[in-house]
């Protein structure tokens, strides 16, 4: 009988891949993560919001993403960094600052790096530190790799399983228009709730742009009922960070 092999998280945070005119970074995790699940079980990419403030450099909103894959725990993560980064860079946009970092380890402190990041201006040369500490590979691609805060963060804030959105998982980007909860848990939502942690069972809901929160390290579509009175049985997704 064959024994199943002992599987591993590995995180890919990427950020500051992208100009004023060209797709953003969460384009490109997504083309990067297609790429990787002829591999590797694609687990998703997450969308995670920093610092909003004039004092920060970003192309629109300063968000970062990661990619989530399941791997053996013998994966090469060597290998899998080497082959993200022949796509940032064949894909390398003019006035972009881009960071990658690829780890199967994210200790606490790095999570509380990527919260910070959240609230407060951070340096390139804190991320590249706490990243040294814990023997992480944190790497600039670019311009002024600046983009290093962002991919560092990323990892820590996905880590935490409780942050951010969900731009890919499962066939989420295949759903159109008003669908029933049962067919959204088919494409690969683990539960769809009110905000207030409620499960929803019943009703439509409108899955265009449908943007799961991770939650609890699950794809959770939080949704709140379509404006108007009464309730017609139709619920709206909101996009939580």
């Amino acid at each position: 009988m064959a024994v199943a092999q002992r599987m591993n998280m590995i995180f890919i945070g990427l950020d500051d891949t992208d100009n004023l005119e060209s797709r953003g970074t969460g384009h490109l995790a997504r083309e990067i993560a297609t790429a990787l699940s002829d591999t590797f079980p694609l687990l998703g990419v997450t969308r995670h919001q920093l610092l909003f403030d004039p004092r920060v450099p970003c192309t629109k909103k300063n968000s970062c993403a990661a990619i989530l894959l399941d791997a053996p725990l013998t994966c090469d993560l060597e290998a899998v960094r080497s082959r993200v980064r022949d796509i940032m860079l064949g894909d390398f946009v003019d006035g972009s600052d881009p960071g990658l970092c690829v780890t199967s380890r994210v200790p606490a402190e790095i999570t509380e790096f990527g919260r910070r990041a959240q609230c407060d201006l951070v340096t390139q040369a804190e991320a590249r530190a706490v990243a040294r500490v814990h023997g992480i590979v944190l790497e600039g691609l670019g311009g002024d790799e600046d983009g290093v805060i962002g991919a560092l963060s990323a990892v820590g804030l996905a880590a935490s399983g409780s942050d951010g959105r969900y731009v890919l998982v499962g066939r989420i980007r295949e759903l159109q228009g008003l669908q029933p909860v049962g067919v959204l848990l088919d494409a690969g939502i683990a539960a769809v709730e009110t905000p207030d942690g409620t499960p929803v069972r019943d009703g439509l809901v409108d899955t265009d742009r449908l943007r799961p929160a991770r939650r609890a390290s699950r794809p959770v579509a939080v949704v709140a009922p379509q404006d108007g009175a009464p309730w017609n049985g139709v619920w709206v997704p909101l996009k939580l960070d």
